[in-house]
């Protein structure tokens, strides 16, 4: 279980304190929106609007966004920073957040810059990136690389914007929205295909996020003791979760929202990384008072490595949640990276279910495969032999059947041209799992 005081004191004496507020996308509800944003050296300093997007077609379709009046008689320097602190939050520049994305709709070509700024006055200094188009949305990209481990990139909490740096003789309104932090170097690979769809019967599921299951109220997805940044995205069209820049992820269900899992037999949830060496899961229960540190709470956390850039399902036997004296007040489920505030995951399908009647736990398999990514040859590993195997390619085509081999069984791509293809197993008891193999 975690609350803001003690994350405090355990990041003091092992890491930066990193928790950043982002995407900022300035929609309502999202950040951005309901920041304090100062307007400076802009004449009578017009605040800072949240408004429609005037041209939301092409690169930029929110619907809302930023709007800075650049005033004729302002300073070439006017522009707008967020309140200390309480905004954007307090983190620190590194190689995972350095390059700073912000989209433009402009009526002039002229310089953007970017700054960012600590509550002990030192600044990064503004990056200045002009932008090519008018009228029209454009994103302008901005590399802090090489300011990494200046005293003004630790505990950095304030980002200050000039949409028109530049002399003006009119006033020039310019729009802005979108603004990311992401890795410096080649971007890390994202997932091509939607995690695999889970195939228990609905009676038999509790789920927390799934497209294919009713799922019932969670009360965030973030908690404000969290050090990430969580996303709302889709991955052909199947919601999914995207956190960043993650050290740990807290999310509650607590009060009228506590879970009861006593009926359920295994907790189910896929992540895709492309650079977490260690992932941390903690169920967290809050005992019959239904409240934080009421003396009966109790937790456990479980440790895994997930395969790099594939689809990873855990299926965990909820007995295996040891140190839980209890699983009917679920509360809070975290989520925690290896490396430190720089993981990048997608999550999906987080539930709780049991086995239909008849089923015993041990009777539901999880398989892996490794290694994977792999040139030619996998293999597939379980605690049964699958009764049946079947490949796919990403259009859905049946290419191959395959005899298992026994608890193991090798896979040859050497045929196929190099991609992601589906392996789905079919076990003696009717279970299914589908698992990607990526060839490279």
């Amino acid at each position: 279980m975690k609350n803001l005081l003690s994350i405090l004191l355990v990041l003091v004496s092992v890491s930066p304190i990193f928790s950043q507020n982002g995407p900022i996308t300035f929609e309502d509800g999202g950040f951005g929106n309901l920041w304090t944003w100062t307007v400076f050296e802009n004449d009578i300093q017009p605040p800072l609007e949240m408004v429609s997007n005037p041209n939301p077609t092409g690169l930029n379709v929110s619907n809302k966004v930023a709007k800075f009046t650049a005033m004729q008689n302002g300073m070439a320097w006017a522009g707008c920073e967020t309140q200390h602190g309480s905004d954007i939050g307090t983190f620190s520049l590194s190689a995972s957040n350095c390059v700073v994305k912000i989209m433009v709709y402009k009526p002039i070509i002229s310089n953007v810059g970017i700054k960012f700024a600590t509550n002990a006055g030192a600044s990064t200094g503004e990056i200045l990136v002009a932008n090519t188009l008018i009228n029209q949305w454009e994103e302008l990209t901005f590399d802090f690389s090489a300011v990494i481990g200046l005293p003004a990139t630790t505990n950095v909490d304030q980002i200050i914007v000039y949409p028109d740096f530049a002399a003006r003789n009119t006033d020039h309104i310019c729009y802005f929205d979108n603004i990311k932090f992401q890795t410096q170097g080649p971007p890390l690979a994202e997932p091509l295909t939607a995690a695999p769809d889970p195939t228990f019967p609905a009676q038999n599921v509790i789920s927390m996020f799934s497209n294919p299951y009713t799922n019932v109220a969670v009360d965030t997805w973030q908690t404000p003791w969290s050090q990430g940044t969580l996303t709302d995205m889709q991955i052909n069209g199947n919601d999914t979760k995207l956190y960043t820049n993650l050290n740990f992820v807290g999310i509650e269900t607590t009060g009228s929202n506590i879970l009861d899992v006593s009926g359920m037999s295994h907790f189910y949830f896929n992540v895709w990384t492309a650079n977490m060496t260690s992932l941390k899961v903690k169920l967290v229960d809050f005992g019959a008072d239904l409240s934080y540190a009421g003396g009966d709470d109790s937790e456990h956390e479980l440790t895994f490595t997930p395969t790099l850039e594939n689809w990873n399902t855990y299926n965990i036997p909820l007995t295996n949640f040891t140190s839980l004296n209890s699983n009917q007040h679920i509360a809070q489920l975290i989520f925690s990276s290896v490396p430190v505030a720089e993981g990048v995951v997608y999550v999906d399908n987080v539930l709780f279910h049991t086995t239909a009647a008849g089923i015993s736990n041990q009777e539901l398999s999880s398989f892996t495969i490794f290694p994977n990514p792999s040139k030619n040859d996998f293999t597939l590993k379980g605690n049964e032999k699958p009764k049946e195997l079947q490949l796919f390619d990403q259009t859905g085509r049946l290419l191959q059947s395959i005899i298992p081999q026994g608890i193991e069984t090798n896979i040859c791509l050497s045929t196929l041209v190099d991609g992601i293809y589906y392996l789905t197993i079919e076990t003696e008891k009717g279970v299914k799992e589908r698992k990607s193999l990526i060839k490279n």
